[in-house]
């Protein structure tokens, strides 16, 4: 079993919040998770992907959370909506920390009735798929180090990994289950039957939706276009489904957590910023497989490659940020003029970072344009600007510019 870097937050939150629910997309680990929480804390644990334990719940959800017990884990729990008013009632009868921790397949953010019923009782903890560090059993701290006041300059002499096997790493992403099958085959049989569980269980339990036959084009649409940003028109008219269709299939997506829209970094500049959004989903390793793409066929197309090698470190990024004891969200920024950066992280103080992802093993000056151009116009507010390549040093290109070995974000 791996260790993830998310259980010490599991375990903090128990000790003050009387709700705790851990949510991200099918098959990221968090069943396993729990149970060993709840082994480790001697707390009851159901799950309601058992057919019996579901009937219960939906026949008296009040009946079902008080026979329960003082403390309990309730896995799948968005498959019974109504379980969630129950929960507030009996915590709002006793406000104890650590009564229950609860997993979730879809984002209660998005359902308003859910989330809407613990306001105020409920810390909502992300589970993404497995980081590279937490494969390697390295605890990661890249977000740390980029708002560090000052780089540790001197460490950047060191030799970091060589990028070799990168395109592998982007075929096989992060989920727990397909790190034991070596064989794209194998990978391709687990991958197509993960979409069609998530299809047939978790948007149905979400939503009467009918035209299922639509949303696999659709996510396959989408991985062939990670990286770019979302036209909605554009891509109404080549998956041929109606705009307002779309927006709601686009909307389950991201409920389950499949679909996740990186969005544009922007604040009152007086300049015109593009605000749409960066097509980005939750796993390098599915977008590949929707897109049809194994190692072999990723090294031989440059273009595709660096999308999907953009789509793995943001996802990496996004990992390290769900642990991290700092406040950081995640954009993308381009401006009317050309200029862009891949990825702009800007923390709690209004500091900002940037990074570009690049694909190649070398890095030149022109490849900091868009970070220099986006320091310019934020002015004080910038911290610093890395460019992320398939090399193995990492060296600075002047003030505050660095070029680094991806591979420095689980070393």
């Amino acid at each position: 079993m791996y260790r993830r870097n998310i259980e010490p937050l599991i375990h903090a939150a128990l000790l003050d919040t009387p709700v705790v629910l851990l949510n991200g997309a099918r098959q990221t680990g968090k069943t396993t998770l729990v149970q060993k929480v709840a082994s480790e804390l001697s707390l009851r644990y159901v799950t309601l992907d058992d057919a019996t334990i579901l009937s219960a719940a939906a026949t008296d959800p009040q009946g079902f959370i008080r026979g329960l017990g003082q403390k309990a884990v309730i896995d799948e729990v968005q498959k019974v909506p109504s379980l969630f008013p129950a929960i507030k009632l009996e915590v709002d009868s006793n406000r104890q920390p650590g009564r229950f921790l609860l997993t979730g397949s879809a984002n209660v953010l998005m359902l308003p009735r859910m989330s809407e019923s613990l306001a105020g009782r409920l810390e909502i903890i992300s589970l993404m798929p497995l980081s590279q560090g937490e494969l390697r059993d390295k605890d990661e701290m890249f977000i740390e180090l980029l708002f560090s006041p000052i780089l540790d300059t001197p460490s950047l002499a060191d030799k970091y990994e060589a990028d070799s096997f990168l395109s592998e790493l982007i075929v096989k992403g992060g989920f727990p289950e397909i790190q034991k099958r070596i064989s794209d085959k194998r990978r391709q049989t687990w991958f197509s039957s993960y979409i069609t569980t998530i299809l047939q269980r978790d948007v149905r339990d979400l939503s009467n939706i009918d035209g299922l036959i639509d949303m696999p084009r659709l996510l396959s649409l989408l991985a062939s276009r990670i990286g770019g940003l979302l036209n909605a028109s554009e891509l109404s008219r080549s998956a041929g489904i109606p705009n307002s269709t779309l927006k709601r299939y686009i909307a389950l997506l991201e409920a389950t957590f499949l679909y996740q829209p990186r969005p544009a970094w922007s604040v009152n500049l007086g300049k015109r910023i593009i605000k749409s959004p960066k097509i980005q989903m939750v796993d390098s390793g599915l977008v590949c497989h929707l897109a049809g793409y194994d190692a072999r066929r990723l090294d031989e197309d440059a273009t595709f490659r660096g999308h999907a090698l953009e789509c793995f470190v943001a996802a990496e990024l996004q990992k390290q940020i769900s642990w991290s004891e700092m406040n950081v969200s995640v954009y993308h920024y381009r401006a009317v003029t050309g200029q862009k950066v891949d990825v702009v992280l800007e923390n709690s103080q209004g500091r900002l970072v940037t990074i570009e992802v690049k694909s190649s093993a070398s890095v030149s000056k022109k490849d900091f344009r868009g970070i220099e151009s986006f320091a310019e116009t934020v002015g004080k507010r910038f911290l610093r600007g890395v460019v992320l390549y398939a090399g193995n040093q990492a060296v600075t290109f002047g003030n505050d510019l660095y070029a680094m070995p991806i591979s420095v974000l689980w070393q």
